[in-house]
């Protein structure tokens, strides 16, 4: 069985029992069986705690509901599906089943949670403390962790930018880790170069935390292909030496800021840029989104959603749950699938505690020049152009990280060099293209 019951409001409910057990009817009364992806013999939860045919943990305290979203919001609290992903996708009954859930439940909410292994929990565990023995360094120690050429390493709060406010999010970002003497490097290809990690105790939690997360983004794709009937490597093709990154971010507590942002906004609201972001947060809560909708329409490729409707009513509040990952999808899932698959709009808000978050980037090749999607089957429609030449991805990111850190030693030198200009020669177009030298 590939999918775990949804869940009924979180709110009150009292903790899990630890005996997983076996559901037996595929539909509870009405209201709470909500949209059940057809074909899963999955009993919806009543009046007790959820029992299911894998555990699910939730956190042991301070509720995984409305009582952890920060204050000064208002918003819905999420009922999401939990999925647990198989050891591979093939082309089996149950993984297309489980494909056809997925994308169901991301036309419907926006987001998914799927289960951590033992072993995934182990090492998001291992990174969450190097993350938190990372950020609380002294300032100066921290802020040599920087690269001229690349856009990895610390970001202080209030250095990222999002629709012109200062966010308060502290960042360290992982991207591609490029030797000097990488001839990609050496060309002056904008974006690419090493990843300044402060020392070996954060390094390697963290690339074994990704690279596990890599694999279950490049399963996701592989699920989404069979949910969608598009062929093997419709997506996939992309993320042959893709542009994985991560984002590891603290948030501090909403009275202990800097004072150069939002009160309470910890991140504006925006859409990612690539094809799936994989999060885990820890159980302060903070994270906010809108569900698909055909009366909000956008494309972050052509113009800004930078700030999209950040003050408006229709946000939904995603609690906390131990022991899950939650991934929604970004801008080029939305170009390749013309719109019938969307980037979910997201912010982030200050608690009263400091908070810890992981944002894994499952992206396209830098070099990929990605095209929608052939056929238009479920109703897919064409995206607001209607133009099918492609994005270039690598043009797309780099634009991207210019507009949030136009302040950044990167941004600066890839200006002064006039690297930005290399984005249109053919090898940075190319696919698994290297330059000579």
């Amino acid at each position: 069985m590939n999918v775990l019951a949804r869940p009924v409001t979180s709110v009150g409910l009292p903790r899990l029992l630890g005996k997983a057990v076996l559901s037996t009817a595929a539909q509870g009364p009405a209201g709470l069986g909500m949209a059940m992806p057809p074909c899963f013999n999955v009993k919806v939860a009543q009046a007790a705690p959820l029992r299911v045919s894998q555990l699910l943990y939730r956190p042991s305290a301070g509720g995984v509901g409305e009582e952890t979203m920060p204050p000064g919001f208002k918003a819905e609290v999420a009922q999401l599906d939990t999925f647990e992903l198989p050891e591979h996708a093939t082309g089996s009954l149950s993984n297309r089943r489980l494909g056809k859930a997925l994308v169901d439940a991301w036309r419907r909410d926006g987001i998914i949670q799927i289960a951590m292994s033992d072993t995934q929990r182990k090492l998001w565990k291992d990174a969450k403390a190097a993350s938190c023995r990372f950020f609380r360094k002294p300032h100066s120690e921290k802020a040599v962790c920087v690269d001229s050429q690349s856009y990895a390493g610390y970001i202080a709060s209030g250095e990222e930018v999002t629709d012109g406010i200062a966010d308060y999010s502290e960042i360290f970002t992982i991207t591609k880790d490029l030797d000097l003497s990488d001839s990609r490097v050496r060309a002056k290809w904008p974006c690419h170069g090493p990843c300044p990690w402060p020392d070996i105790k954060m390094k390697e939690p963290m690339v074994r935390y990704n690279e596990d997360l890599g694999v279950q983004g490049e399963k996701l794709l592989q699920l989404a292909e069979l949910g969608l009937g598009v062929s093997p490597g419709s997506l996939t093709r992309y993320t042959r030496d893709g542009w994985h990154h991560t984002r590891v971010l603290r948030f501090p507590p909403r009275n202990a800021t800097n004072g150069k942002g939002k009160e309470g906004r910890g991140i504006g609201s925006h859409t990612d840029y690539g094809l799936l972001v994989i999060s885990t947060q820890d159980e302060v809560g903070g994270l906010f989104i809108r569900r698909p909708s055909y009366k909000e329409r956008f494309a972050n490729w052509e113009k800004s959603a930078a700030g999209l409707r950040e003050d408006d009513d229709g946000w939904v509040y995603i609690p906390p749950v131990a022991g899950v990952h939650t991934v929604i999808l970004g801008d080029m899932m939305q170009y390749l699938t013309r719109n019938y698959l969307t980037a979910t709009p997201h912010k982030v808000g200050l608690n009263t505690r400091e908070r810890f978050a992981f944002a894994y980037f499952h992206e396209p090749s830098f070099q990929a020049i990605v095209k929608p999607l052939e056929g238009g089957y479920g109703g897919m429609v064409r995206d607001s152009s209607g133009d099918d030449e492609g994005i270039h991805y690598g043009t797309h990111f780099t634009n991207m990280f210019m507009r949030n850190y136009p302040d950044r030693i990167t941004t600066k030198r890839l200006l002064a060099e006039d690297r930005y200009t290399l984005l249109a020669e053919k090898e940075l177009r190319t696919m698994d293209s290297v330059p000579a030298f």
